[in-house]
C-alpha cells in the first residue's frame, strides 16, 4: 500500500501533466487576449503557465512584451532576457529586447539584438526597421537607411519604415528624398501623423511654406495634443516672423512635454528676437540641463550675452560649441560675433572668413555657367540679394542706390530672401526692372533662378549677418560677385570676387588679408537725406549742461567704449547721456548696462535709455542730444548718418577692424577729420575739448546737412555713379579675362 506522500507525489505529477497539455491552450488565450489590448488578463493567464511550467518559453516571452507594453520596462528586459536564455534562436524575442534596450537608451545592446535577429531572419522587417530605428538614433543615418530600404523592399507599403527612412534623410540634410519618403508613406497610410510631421519639417527646411503649413495643420488635426506637431508649428511660425503665434505654439509644446528640445530652442529663439534675454537664457539653461553638449543651447546663450554686450562670454560660449561640432553656421555666427570683440583684428577676424569659407567650399560644388555675350560696353543684369529689402538698417544703404541706378546701362534684379514685407518694400519693388520673391527658395533654387536670369553681377548685401545667402554665392551662379552694402566686411569665400569699401573702412594694409579685391566708394554707405526732421537748437544752451547721444544697438556698447565714455562724463561737469535702443525695452538689458556705467562711477539718474519708437520719434529724438558717440570696437552705420543730418556731430575712433572703422569713415566722409580719433586717449579728448564750445557746436548744428549734401559721399547722385563705375569695371575685366579664355556669345 502506498504511503500518503507517495500518494501526493503522483497527484501533483499528473496535475502538472494534466496543465502541461493545457498551456498550449492558456498561451493562445494569452496571445488572443493580448492583440485585444486585453494585458492584465494577458499577464495572469502567463503567469499562471510559469507556475507549472517555469521554462515555458512563449509564456515568459509574452508576458515579457505584456511588461514592455505597460512601461515596466527593467521588468520587461529581465524577461525577455530570460525568455531568450531559454531560447537563443528566437528571432522575434531577440528584436522585442532590443526595443526594450532601445527605451532604455542601452543603444549598444540594442543594435547587438537586432543584428542577432536580423541573422536568425534576415527576411524578418520588424528586426530590420528596427535596427534601423537603432542606428538613426546612434547617429549612424547612413546605415539606418540600408536597414530601412532592406525592410521596404520586402513590405513595399511599411509605413512606419518609410517615414524612419525620411527622418533619416533629414539628418543627412537630403530633403527632397525625405520628403518622397514621408509622400510614400502618406499614400499607404494617409493620417500617417509622423510622416505628416516630416513632411512639415521638411517645408520649413525648404522655405516651402505653404506646404509646410498643409502638412502640419493636418497631423494637428488628427493629433492636437502632440508637442511635436506644435513646436515644429512654432518654427514655421517663426520662419513667417509670425512671432507672437511662434511664442504660443512652443508654450503649448512645452506645457504638454516642459523638456521638449525643439519647442525649448524655438522659445529661445523668439523670446531673443522680441527682447525677452531673460526668457531666452532660462530656455537655454534647461536644455543645457538635459544635454551639456548641446550646440544649440550653447549658441543660443551666446546670442544672450551678445544681447547684453557681454562678446567675450558670447564668443566664449560658440568656441564649445565648436569644439564640440565644427559646424559652419557656428563659424559664420562666430565671425559675425568676432567683429564686435576688441582684440580681433583684420588678421584674426579674416582668417576666420577664409577658414569657413574653405568648409562651405568644400562641400559645396561651383555652377559651371553657360557662355554670354562678352561686350564690355552693354546693358549689364545686376542682381542685388538681400534679407534686408524692408525697414532694415542695411536697406537705409541700399535703397538710395537702387533708386538711382542708370536703367538705360543696368538691368535691376532683386532677389527677396525674407518674408517681411512693409513701405520700403514697394520702395524697392519699384526700383526693380525685376522682382523675384526668392525667400522660400532653396541655395540651390536660388542659384537656378538667377542662372536662369542670366545675372551678370551679383550683389550679396547680407554679408556674414542674419539671413544672409552666402551659400548661394559658394555656388557662383554668376560670373562676377561682389559684397557690400550691408555688411561689407568681407565673406571669406574664394568665389566672391569684390568687396565695396573705402580707404578708411579697409585700408592698404589689411587688403591682402581679404579674399575679395576692394573696390573704393566715396564711402562705405550713404543714406538718403534726411529732410523731414525740422533742425533743432543745441540742447546745451537750453540745459546749462552737455548731452552725449548713443543711438546703437546695446550689444555694440563694449565694456572699453563704456569706461572712455565713463571718463569723459567724469570731465565734462555736469554732462548726461542718452542711449536709445529697441532692447533697451527688455528689463534685463536695461538694468545691466545701467550697472556697467555706475560700476564706472556715473550715477544713474546721469542715464537716460530710451527704447524702440517710430523713425520720425527716434530721429526726433536727436534733438536731445550735443554730441554723439560712436561706440566702438562695433561702429554705428545708418545712426551715425542720422546723426549728422540731425546736426550732431559724432566722436569716432579708428579701430583695427573693417567693422571698427566703420564710424571714422563716414565722420570722414563729411569733413570732420578733426572728429575722428586713433585711441582711446584722442577719442576721449575729442569728446571733452568740443563739449567745451558751445557757439562751435551750434554753428555746426546748423550746418551739417549742407556740409553732407555737399560730399561725394552724401549726394547720393554721385554715390551711386560711383557704384556703377565700379560695376562696369568688374564686367570690362571679366570681359577681357573671359575673352582670353575663349568663353564667347
Amino acid at each position: 500500500m502506498q504511503s500518503s506522500a507517495g500518494a501526493r507525489a503522483f497527484q501533483n505529477a499528473r496535475l502538472q501533466k494534466k496543465l502541461k497539455k493545457q498551456a498550449e491552450a492558456i498561451i493562445s488565450a494569452a496571445a488572443s487576449a493580448y492583440g485585444q489590448g486585453r494585458y492584465a488578463e494577458t499577464d495572469a493567464l502567463c503567469r499562471q503557465i510559469l507556475q507549472v511550467v517555469p521554462d515555458h518559453f512563449d509564456a515568459t516571452h509574452l508576458l515579457g512584451v505584456c511588461a514592455q507594453q505597460g512601461g515596466r520596462l527593467e521588468e520587461a528586459q529581465q524577461l525577455l532576457e530570460r525568455a531568450i536564455s531559454i531560447d537563443p534562436r528566437s528571432h522575434e524575442a531577440q528584436s522585442n529586447l532590443a526595443t526594450v534596450y532601445s527605451a532604455l537608451q542601452q543603444l549598444d545592446a540594442a543594435r547587438a539584438c537586432h543584428e542577432k535577429a536580423v541573422a536568425l531572419k534576415p527576411n524578418f522587417t520588424p528586426a530590420l526597421a528596427g535596427l534601423g530605428n537603432t542606428l538613426l538614433q546612434l547617429n549612424l543615418p547612413e546605415q539606418a537607411i540600408e536597414m530601412y530600404d532592406r525592410a521596404i523592399k520586402l513590405k513595399p507599403d511599411y509605413a512606419d519604415a518609410l517615414c524612419n527612412r525620411g527622418v533619416a534623410e533629414l539628418a543627412l540634410f537630403r530633403f527632397g528624398p525625405a520628403r518622397e519618403s514621408f509622400d510614400r508613406a502618406l499614400l499607404f497610410q494617409p493620417r500617417h501623423v509622423e510622416s505628416l510631421i516630416g513632411k512639415g519639417v521638411v517645408g520649413i527646411e525648404l522655405r516651402r511654406y505653404d506646404e509646410a503649413e498643409a502638412a502640419l495643420g493636418a497631423a494637428f488635426a488628427i493629433k492636437p495634443d502632440s508637442a511635436k506637431i506644435l513646436a515644429q508649428r512654432g518654427r514655421l511660425n517663426a520662419a513667417l516672423s509670425r512671432l507672437e503665434q511662434a511664442a504660443a505654439d512652443f508654450d503649448a509644446a512645452l506645457a504638454i512635454s516642459p523638456r521638449f528640445e525643439v519647442a525649448l530652442r524655438g522659445k529661445a529663439e523668439v523670446a531673443l528676437s522680441t527682447g525677452n534675454t531673460a526668457q531666452a537664457i532660462l530656455a537655454c539653461t534647461t536644455l543645457l540641463e538635459q544635454d551639456p553638449r548641446s550646440t544649440t543651447a550653447l549658441a543660443l546663450l551666446s546670442s544672450c550675452f551678445a544681447n547684453q554686450g557681454e562678446i567675450a562670454s558670447a564668443i566664449e560660449h560658440l568656441d564649445a560649441a565648436l569644439a564640440i561640432a565644427p559646424d559652419p553656421d557656428l563659424m559664420a555666427r562666430k565671425i559675425y560675433f568676432l567683429d564686435f570683440l576688441p582684440d580681433a583684428d583684420f588678421t584674426i577676424q579674416q582668417a576666420a572668413r577664409k577658414s569657413w569659407g574653405g568648409a562651405i567650399g568644400a562641400r559645396v560644388p561651383q555652377r559651371k555657367l553657360a557662355p554670354r555675350q562678352l561686350d564690355p560696353d552693354r546693358r549689364i543684369v545686376v542682381g542685388y540679394v538681400a534679407a534686408e529689402f524692408w525697414y532694415h538698417s542695411a536697406a537705409f544703404g541700399l535703397l538710395p542706390v537702387l533708386r538711382h541706378h542708370d536703367h538705360a546701362k543696368f538691368e535691376i534684379v532683386c532677389y527677396s530672401c525674407s518674408p517681411v514685407r512693409d513701405e520700403m518694400t514697394a520702395e524697392f519693388k519699384s526700383a526693380a526692372d525685376v522682382w523675384v520673391d526668392a525667400w522660400q527658395f532653396s541655395d540651390d533654387q536660388l542659384a537656378d533662378r538667377i542662372e536662369a536670369d542670366k545675372v551678370d553681377i551679383l550683389i550679396d548685401v547680407s554679408g556674414h549677418s542674419s539671413g544672409n545667402r552666402l551659400q548661394v554665392f559658394a555656388r557662383k551662379p554668376a560670373p562676377v560677385q561682389v559684397t557690400g552694402f550691408g555688411h561689407a566686411t568681407g565673406t571669406g569665400l574664394p568665389t566672391m570676387d569684390y568687396v565695396l569699401a573705402d580707404p578708411v573702412f579697409i585700408p592698404e594694409s589689411a587688403r591682402h588679408l581679404l579674399a575679395e579685391k576692394v573696390f573704393d566708394l566715396p564711402c562705405l554707405i550713404t543714406i538718403d537725406p534726411i529732410l523731414d526732421v525740422p533742425p533743432s537748437e543745441l540742447p546745451m544752451l537750453r540745459n546749462g549742461h552737455v548731452t552725449f547721444g548713443v543711438f546703437n544697438r546695446v550689444n555694440k556698447i563694449s565694456d572699453e567704449a563704456i569706461r572712455v565714455w565713463s571718463k569723459v562724463m567724469r570731465e565734462v561737469t555736469g554732462s548726461k547721456i542718452v542711449i536709445k535702443n529697441t532692447l533697451l525695452d527688455d528689463p534685463l538689458v536695461r538694468d545691466g548696462l545701467l550697472a556697467r556705467f555706475v560700476a564706472q562711477g556715473i550715477a544713474e539718474e546721469n542715464i537716460t535709455c530710451l527704447g524702440s519708437s517710430d523713425r520720425t520719434e527716434h530721429l526726433r529724438a536727436f534733438a536731445q542730444v550735443d554730441i554723439s558717440l560712436d561706440p566702438f570696437p562695433q561702429n554705428g552705420g545708418v545712426s551715425t548718418w542720422e546723426s549728422l543730418y540731425a546736426g550732431v556731430p559724432v566722436v569716432a575712433k579708428l579701430g583695427h577692424g573693417a567693422s571698427s572703422r566703420a564710424g571714422g569713415s563716414i565722420v570722414a566722409a563729411v569733413g570732420l577729420n578733426d572728429w575722428v580719433a586713433e585711441d582711446d586717449e584722442g577719442y576721449a579728448a575729442i569728446a571733452c575739448k568740443y563739449a567745451a564750445q558751445p557757439a562751435y557746436l551750434a554753428t555746426l548744428r546748423a550746418e551739417l546737412p549742407a556740409r553732407i549734401a555737399a560730399s561725394a559721399a552724401g549726394n547720393v547722385e554721385i554715390y551711386t555713379r560711383r557704384v556703377e563705375e565700379g560695376y562696369r569695371q568688374f564686367w570690362r575685366d571679366y570681359c577681357a579675362t573671359g575673352s582670353k579664355g575663349g568663353e564667347g556669345a
